[in-house]
């Protein structure tokens, strides 16, 4: 007697297409029902994903969230300046997504068991199972559970006729939305190994870049990014649009040593134009109209509700609390930013807001509205607790 139906979150690549045979061979099931979200990967991606589910599966479903990805997730990331040890997190954003939309199919379905084909190495088996969990839906993780390797799924694949793109000789890992593409894997994994130039998709080398900078201006309304160039678009088209300008412009790579949640310490590479453009306009407009108090404030804020994003920890009643006050301190979060790609690189040329704390009189050597002579009184007690230690010490 089998054990009835599975809902297995699906990606098409190697680990979750032969999750579909293991689940039947390895656990007894006698339905898998694959489940594709989209988040924004290239439209290809997703045809051909929905094509082998079709095709693998006893029934598939794509679900169409990316929009919704952006509004609910990849925004409120801008606002709190969301990056992971000095990388946008961009991944980590769509998992709870794809798990909540996993959760509603067994719901439909009336399936008390999902699959997911994360191993037991990585990040995503933690923030696909929290979301499960919360759902209290039993998890099979056929990667992690049969302690496969990836040498061992690619013969898989090939003894049971299933079409994948990893071959031995280039068994990379990519995981690919609108905001960020990751790659992994492979001779990758050597971190003092140089990258070949062909695991880019997004981003031309820096090099490579055009000799002419060019220039870009994002509006903001309340620390959303609304406009590009003059033009106001919708968010996904906002960020399709800048991928694709400082992509060209080689902006946008990131080549690092990451602490994954385990503590395994893992070479990562990440495309990501849109995002570190976007994010390096809102931080700098942030330091225009906000104080010095919230911005002090709002960094070890905006680091937490990083940490806690990176972990897909978004039920944590505390990252709800940190959404909430970073909302508030965005209301002023309003104005344009101008901004020069060359060859890999971002620069701030200028900004402007109406809400900026910025004052051309107060600052300008030519004022007479401040009265320079009453900072002498403050200048007498500035230091004053330093001072007397150091007097102390002199003598």
């Amino acid at each position: 007697m089998g054990k009835g139906k599975v809902i297995l979150a699906f990606s098409g690549g190697l680990d979750t297409s032969i999750c579909v045979p293991l689940l039947k061979e390895r656990y007894d099931f006698e339905e898998v029902v694959t489940v594709a979200v989209d988040v924004g990967q290239p439209e290809d991606e997703i045809a051909a994903t929905t094509e082998k589910g079709k095709k693998i599966s006893d029934r598939h479903y794509t679900i169409d969230v990316k929009e919704r990805f952006v509004d609910d997730y990849i925004f409120p990331s801008v606002r709190a300046n969301g990056s992971y040890e000095g990388y946008p997190i961009g991944t980590a954003l769509a998992r709870p997504l794809i798990a909540e939309e996993i959760v509603k199919v067994a719901g439909k379905e009336g399936a008390g068991v999902v699959a997911h084909g994360c191993t037991g190495k990585g990040n995503d088996q933690f923030r696909f199972d929290f979301i499960f969990r919360c759902a209290g839906l039993e998890i099979i993780a056929p990667m992690r559970d049969l302690n496969l390797t990836r040498e061992w799924e690619i013969r898989y694949a090939q003894e049971h006729d299933i079409p994948v793109t990893v071959v031995k000789e280039k068994p990379y890992s990519i995981d690919e939305n609108c905001w960020t593409r990751s790659i992994e894997g492979g001779v990758l994994e050597n971190p003092a190994r140089h990258p070949p130039e062909d695991i880019y998709a997004w981003t031309v080398a820096p090099q490579d870049a055009p000799d002419t900078p060019e220039l870009v201006q994002i509006e903001f309304e309340e620390g959303i990014p609304v406009a590009l160039n003059g033009e106001f678009l919708s968010g996904l088209a906002l960020i399709r649009r800048l991928n694709l300008i400082a992509g060209r412009n080689g902006v946008g790579r990131n080549d690092m040593i990451e602490d994954r949640i385990l503590g395994i310490k893992a070479r990562e590479i990440y495309e990501h134009p849109a995002a570190t453009v976007l994010l390096a306009a809102h931080y700098d407009l942030e330091r225009l109209v906000l104080t010095r108090q919230e911005l002090a404030f709002k960094e070890s804020v905006d680091s937490k509700w990083s940490e806690l994003g990176y972990l897909g920890l978004v039920h944590e009643p505390l990252f709800s609390a940190l959404t909430a006050f970073i909302a508030r301190t965005q209301e002023r979060v309003n104005g344009t930013v101008d901004l020069e790609l060359h060859k890999g690189a971002v620069r701030i040329k200028g900004r402007n807001s109406v809400s900026g704390l910025y004052s051309d009189d107060l600052v300008s050597f030519d004022s007479s509205t401040v009265d320079q002579t009453h900072a002498v009184g403050y200048s007498n007690y500035f230091g004053l607790q330093a001072r007397l230690a150091e007097n102390l010490r002199k003598k």
